[in-house]
């Protein structure tokens, strides 16, 4: 799998450059802004770009404003944000803005070599992943009336791997349950959530949405 960096610190993009090539990825490119990233891609698209959110020269959200501009020129590029911190409005926007091959992973999360390298796999065969951090963040978040109250423990879990991007089979190893086990919870989840027993994708999508907005 092909993949190319854009970090404005040399130091931390030669890290990651060399985890992802210890892990078996083809580095096809490097940039230390956005500019320099979409040279690359526009030349030579790559599976996945792996951007840095704060970049030159404001240090605010070029990271997604780059990525848009990516999926504009190479609609196919899976798209990885790494951020120091958890923010979970970049977070929200990355994941309802893109369908599918995103990720929002901190950097911390580097330094598990194996963990990360997975999650670049998945977001390259359209996934999305999302950091466990900001899932637990918004978790602990609370409103009026909130129908994620409803929930028991074990739905709240499922619909938090939900929302990591994992399909049934892998929430059920993740839980070890089974799949079945898995469905029943997911369809109560879509009950609780008052959500209509259309097209169970586009609920799965919706419920996701439901959990990270509270």
């Amino acid at each position: 799998m092909r993949v190319m960096l854009a970090d404005d610190s040399m130091l931390l993009r030669e890290g990651v450059a060399r985890i992802l090539a210890e892990t078996g990825f083809t580095v096809t490119g490097q940039a230390s802004d956005s500019d320099g990233l979409l040279a690359l891609v526009r030349r030579d698209p790559p599976d996945v770009a792996v951007i840095d959110l704060r970049m030159p020269p404001g240090f605010s959200a070029e990271g997604i404003d780059t990525a848009a501009a990516i999926r504009t020129i190479a609609p196919q590029v899976g798209l990885l944000l790494l951020s120091q911190y958890v923010e979970v409005h970049h977070a929200l926007r990355l994941i309802t803005q893109f369908d599918g091959g995103v990720g929002y992973l901190l950097k911390d999360r580097v330094a598990d070599l194996t963990t990360f390298a997975g999650d670049v796999r998945r977001i390259g065969h359209g996934e999305t992943v999302i950091d466990p951090e900001l899932v637990t963040r918004l978790v602990r978040r609370r409103r009026e009336e909130d129908p994620l109250d409803e929930l028991t423990a074990r739905e709240r879990a499922v619909l938090g791997f939900m929302a990591q991007g994992l399909s049934n089979a892998a929430v059920a190893d993740e839980l070890h349950l089974s799949v079945k086990t898995v469905e029943s919870h997911i369809g109560a989840i879509f009950t609780k959530l008052g959500l209509a027993p259309d097209d169970r994708e586009h609920r799965r999508v919706r419920a996701v949405l439901t959990f990270l907005r509270a």
